[in-house]
């Protein structure tokens, strides 16, 4: 008999849970398996005598058909391989199981299930899979459910809430066998199919194995900065031909201050600007200074603007003199103040601010940055925010622009959008091309903003 499941007032885990028996061979298609889907059934999962599962796109394949870090515009039912893999702990939408830290003994449990009763195999191909159960029972008797939601999960089963603004599963006993033929010829089918159960098994056994803090502590930087490890690219490293490795400077560099200044670089020459925002007492200058020795030695023209009270900070090391520890290194740049913007004369430090070439600058360092986050127009008159975009950053050479601040944001995430624009002098297209950002700039610093205030 058929019927149809809306997940609401007929869900799919009680009606599974009715048609598991002992001795069923159950077959499922779908993009995701969790643990907590497991953990629904796991008493009628005890009883069946198979379970094969397709991934109905490439999931812990040895080869990605689909590179993740390259397709970045992808069909609205397309998940990333990464998000495919990691939902086996769980989706967005089983938080709330997660929290209960049970997540070990369920995984434990699953594990040694698997080994006794479950094949996992993957789809290697770029076509698409409809999602689908299918059982045949010992006695003979053939059902179906098509289609079913993409994840087998808690909330595909109807046991949590999910995004969908409707559910339509038809049960079918007239359609099982189609279903059930179709599936083990897929299954069955090498030059599609990769079977991946041990995979499943060793990701599985990650959530109850003991791991050392370290191992921990590297799997959280790992996910937390796993999108700026796509950012990296070779043709943007920086040129070690130049001899800016074989520097005193670069000697006297901690080790974390010489992986910011190749980081630095990578996102100066990828998208035009970069903000180090390290704490005080980090280093910030050094790091900087170093950055500016790279494109010294590449013969770009280099502008320090800082507060006047920092001024020696930077002169210091700016000239030819025996008091310079670095003078062997050939630093070169300009030192001038954010008073001197947009005005004429003598600057403090004795230069004529009248002759200064104020768009041939390749490289522009403005030491604390945040003194720049606010671009409140004058009437008459031009801004030190406006003098920086106009007449350096817009004219003349293109500008790269390192920005460098202990307070990034201050009360505002305006206040940090408005540093970022001088990296494109307010070229917000080209901001969000850079970025490949989903969304306009302006509704992620204004959602971000909301968020800050909400919490």
């Amino acid at each position: 008999m058929d019927k149809i499941i809306d997940n609401k007032l007929n869900l799919l885990g009680d009606d599974l849970r009715a048609e598991l028996k002992a001795g069923s061979k159950v077959r499922i298609a779908a993009s995701a398996f969790t643990l907590f889907a497991f953990n629904e059934l796991r008493e009628e999962f005890a009883k069946i005598e198979e379970l094969k599962v397709i991934f109905t796109q490439p999931t812990y394949t040895k080869s990605d058909y689909i590179s993740d870090a390259g397709k970045r515009e992808r069909r609205q039912f397309f998940i990333p391989k990464q998000e495919r893999e990691q939902s086996l702990f769980g989706t967005e939408f089983e938080i709330r199981l997660r929290n209960k830290m049970s997540l070990k003994a369920i995984a434990k449990e699953c594990a040694k299930w698997v080994q006794e009763k479950v094949t996992f195999k993957s789809n290697t191909t770029q076509s698409h899979m409809q999602s689908f159960i299918a059982i045949e029972q010992a006695d003979g008797r053939k059902v179906s459910y098509a289609p079913t939601p993409q994840e087998f999960s808690a909330s595909g089963l109807g046991k949590e809430k999910s995004n969908e603004m409707f559910t339509f599963i038809q049960k079918s006993e007239s359609q099982a066998a189609h279903l059930l033929q179709a599936f083990d010829e897929i299954f069955d089918d090498a030059t599609r199919m990769e079977e991946v159960t041990a995979q499943v098994v060793e990701s599985i056994s990650t959530a109850y194995k003991e791991n050392s803090p370290e191992f921990i502590y590297f799997i959280i930087l790992y996910n937390i900065f796993t999108e700026f490890l796509d950012d990296l690219s070779e043709d943007n490293m920086p040129n070690e031909a130049t001899g800016f490795k074989e520097t005193k400077l670069w000697s006297m560099l901690y080790d974390f201050q010489k992986d910011g200044v190749i980081s630095i670089i990578n996102k100066l020459e990828k998208h035009n600007g970069c903000i180090l925002a390290d704490s005080v007492g980090l280093g910030k200058t050094f790091t900087a200074l170093a950055v500016i020795l790279y494109y010294s030695l590449r013969n770009k023209s280099v502008l320090v603007l800082c507060p006047k009270r920092l001024g020696e900070n930077w002169t210091q090391y700016a000239y030819n003199e025996t008091t310079n520890p670095f003078q062997g290194d050939r630093l070169n740049y300009e030192v001038l103040y954010h008073t001197d913007l947009g005005r004429g004369g003598t600057a403090h430090n004795g230069r004529n601010l009248n002759t200064v070439n104020w768009g041939n600058f390749d490289l522009v360092v403005i030491d604390e940055s945040h003194n720049f986050r606010n671009n409140n127009p004058v009437k008459d008159r031009m801004t030190r925010y406006d003098f920086l975009i106009e007449e350096i950053i817009k004219k003349g050479v293109k500008t790269k622009v390192l920005m460098l601040s202990a307070t990034p944001v201050n009360n505002r995430y305006n206040d940090l959008r408005n540093q970022l624009a001088l990296a494109y002098a307010q070229d917000y297209d080209a901001f969000e091309k850079s970025l490949d950002t989903k969304s306009k700039v302006d509704i992620i610093f204004r959602n971000a903003q909301r968020f800050l205030l909400d919490g």
